[in-house]
């Protein structure tokens, strides 16, 4: 929070009516301030850090990419800045990949006001924010300790390549781009990456990018 106690919010979704919405519920708090807004993940990317906030409000799908990736890059930017997910849709799969990515909430658009702002306000606080109705599941799996010895359940199926596999996945990494760091073709790779997602127990690419994200503890050999 800032030095006069207020919490400095930024608005990430491509509908202005939405944007404009939300920032008029949040008003009703007048220790909230609203510092700035964005339709796309780009211009999220380019105004988020002038704008110094204390929570980014993202919109979970968007034209040039999703909520999940610009909380990702945010949270790499600036881990100080508390990301609270806001969408229409019940998406469980989405909902991980937004935990992994380091959010510390997930709400629906349906979310009335008074509960919108004390969303921001727990968030702000260093709270994790989840909707139970929608995340039992999840909070269970991150758990303190939870994510851990999952992750070394699911690690200790993996072949060196593999683990080396998903280093280069959380680089955030292109099949084509892992292609040319490692020599293989990109066809290889789309194979190599189908058997390690298979392992993992996912279906996506960017599920294996926000798991090796979150974990941070660097998978391959030795590390």
């Amino acid at each position: 929070m800032s030095e006069n106690g207020h919490i400095r919010v930024f608005l990430l979704d491509d509908h202005e009516a939405v944007r404009r919405g939300v920032s008029a519920l949040l008003s009703v708090d007048p220790s909230i301030e609203v510092v700035g807004e964005a339709a796309s993940a780009g211009e999220a990317m380019d105004r988020v850090p002038a704008a110094h906030p204390d929570v980014a409000v993202l919109d979970v799908r968007l034209p040039d990419g999703s909520g999940v990736e610009a909380c990702r890059e945010i949270r790499s930017r600036d881990r100080s800045v508390k990301c609270l997910m806001l969408t229409s849709f019940a998406d469980d799969e989405a909902l991980f990949d937004a935990v992994m990515a380091g959010a510390a909430g997930y709400v629906p658009k349906v979310i009335r006001g008074d509960d919108l702002i004390s969303a921001v306000r727990e968030v702000a606080a260093g709270h994790s924010l989840l909707d139970p109705a929608a995340t039992a599941q999840v909070l269970d799996r991150l758990k303190e300790g939870g994510a851990r010895s999952e992750h070394e359940e699911r690690m200790a199926d993996l072949t060196d390549q593999d683990r080396r596999l998903l280093d280069l996945i959380g680089e955030g990494l292109t099949n084509g781009q892992i292609g040319e760091r490692t020599g293989l073709t990109e066809k290889s790779i789309r194979k190599y990456v189908t058997v390690l997602l298979a392992k993992l127990g996912m279906e996506r690419h960017t599920q294996a990018e926000a798991y090796a994200a979150r974990l941070g503890t660097g998978s391959a050999p030795g590390a």
